[in-house]
């Protein structure tokens, strides 16, 4: 099956943190993958998604088991993705290999560690930083005026020097390893129900009861939809392919595959049942009491008469960023790129490289013009969910989660032909070209509105049948002799 992680460490040219996680590096028990997660769930840009629910027309109910439905789903993705890192400790980035070989793997571990990762970065240190401002003017008013009219490309001083401050406590965490990142979390979980919890609660009081959002009727026409209902639970799917994607950056520091199993399917189900609860009852409530829906949590904290209760929740909320942007964005980064330049980069190096090119990029520009960014960042994730069927095929029914690592991490074992497993690759691109082509021919339309399905329902049986026709019909050599 492979050498020892001993033997390899010898013998390879890589950044040490590339190679396999060593048994007693392995710590990660179910309680810091219960909550691991629990950033991803709870902020702005999902509570904004289900307004966009309710729009359509969809009732609270199929909101609710919509939700549901998608954490259920999501949840089972995370686990069969995250079984090879725990079973053998490799990150994403060498993962990639078993199914497109040692140069295929360069293009969707650039894809997703690199560019979406990076950009993700940038605006979520954004997002956090607009928290942190409203923090900061609480116990200080005057911060918010400070400089008065001075403008860095669009950001006023107070605005820079959050984003600078959110910044620099995300690469302290970069150094600070990723033990103290799974501690974060832990501590996390109970201040993300308290507050998230304490929102639902007072969002019920502003709609005199809960029997008015029960009885709530959206004013939309769609509702009835089974197709809207299944091109949301994608939609929501959606914002997770990265993260499903390279989940075994975190699994492979598992203490056992039981554990990772464990921890995620409980703790993103029991997560986004609260969340269900607190989505719905502030976006619902808020448009009961005022007359229009509040989407975003930071307004729904600036409504709030209790300096304490603003505090709490403005800190939680820039806790929960932190850690959705170090375990999504910042860690795949750099993995990817002590990848891509194992003589140049270690992980660190290599997540404080993407750190600075997230502050390059200048996020708030970007989110001047939302729609070219959302599309941009659309493209990617419906070019990244094919090789989420590729990954999952390679592994459980080629592999049959017998990989050998010796192969991932020497070119002169290389099991494909030219370093590429051809096709993993077509499928990824067939797949991807399929699923995303409904922005250009109107027939294909609902292909793409259910992007997250029809991109892994299309990479699954293509891959099967190309593999089958190169390495079977024209008797091709996947594993050299």
């Amino acid at each position: 099956m492979g050498q020892s992680h001993a033997q390899i460490e010898n013998q390879a040219h890589y950044s040490p943190d590339l190679l396999p996680t060593p048994s007693e590096a392995r710590t990660w028990k179910i309680g810091q993958f219960f909550s691991i997660w629990m950033g991803s769930v709870h902020n702005v840009p999902s509570y904004v998604t289900i307004g966009g629910f309710f729009a359509l027309g969809l009732s609270i109910w199929q909101v609710f088991f919509i939700i549901i439905i998608s954490s259920i789903l999501l949840s089972v993705m995370m686990v069969l993705n995250g079984h090879a890192g725990s079973k053998y400790g490799i990150p994403f980035s060498i993962l990639l290999r078993a199914s497109y070989g040692i140069k295929g793997a360069l293009f969707p571990g650039v894809l997703r560690g690199v560019i979406a990762a990076i950009m993700w970065f940038g605006l979520q240190t954004y997002a956090g930083s607009l928290a942190l401002s409203i923090l900061i003017g609480e116990f200080w008013p005057e911060y918010l005026s400070l400089g008065g009219n001075f403008n860095f490309f669009g950001l006023n001083l107070s605005g820079l020097l959050s984003f600078l401050l959110f910044w620099i406590i995300n690469v302290l965490f970069i150094f600070a390893g990723i033990d103290r990142l799974g501690k974060l979390t832990k501590y996390l979980s109970p201040l993300i129900f308290v507050v998230f919890g304490g929102m639902a609660i007072w969002s019920i009081k502003l709609a005199g009861g809960i029997e008015p959002i029960i009885n709530y009727s959206s004013k939309g026409g769609h509702g009835n939809s089974i197709f809207v209902f299944i091109s949301c639970v994608s939609a929501i799917l959606a914002t997770w392919v990265a993260q499903t994607l390279s989940v075994s950056d975190i699994t492979r520091f598992s203490r056992s595959n039981k554990d990772q199993s464990m921890g995620q399917i409980s703790g993103l189900f029991i997560t986004y049942l609260l969340f269900a609860v607190a989505s719905i009852s502030i976006i619902v409530g808020s448009e009961i009491a005022f007359g229009v829906p509040i989407w975003n949590v930071l307004e729904v904290v600036e409504r709030f008469d209790s300096r304490f209760a603003i505090t709490l929740s403005l800190l939680t909320i820039c806790l929960s960023t932190l850690s959705v942007n170090m375990v999504g964005n910042i860690i795949p980064a750099g993995y990817q790129l002590a990848s891509l330049f194992p003589k140049r980069l270690n992980f660190k190096t290599g997540a404080l490289a993407a750190a600075i090119i997230g502050l390059l990029i200048m996020p708030w520009k970007l989110m001047e013009n939302p729609t070219s960014i959302f599309a941009f960042l659309n493209i990617v994730g419906g070019l990244l969910s094919p090789v989420i069927g590729v990954t999952l095929t390679n592994y459980f029914l080629i592999c049959k989660k017998e990989i050998n690592l010796q192969e991932l991490y020497y070119s002169n074992h290389n099991v494909y032909s030219n370093g590429i497993n051809l096709p993993a690759m077509l499928a990824t691109i067939f797949a991807g070209i399929i699923s995303l082509m409904g922005n250009f021919v109107p027939l294909l339309g609902p292909l793409t509105s259910i992007s997250w399905f029809s991109g892994i329902l299309l990479a699954i049986p293509l891959y099967l049948a190309l593999y089958y026709f190169f390495y079977k019909q024209l008797g091709l050599k996947a594993i050299k002799e």
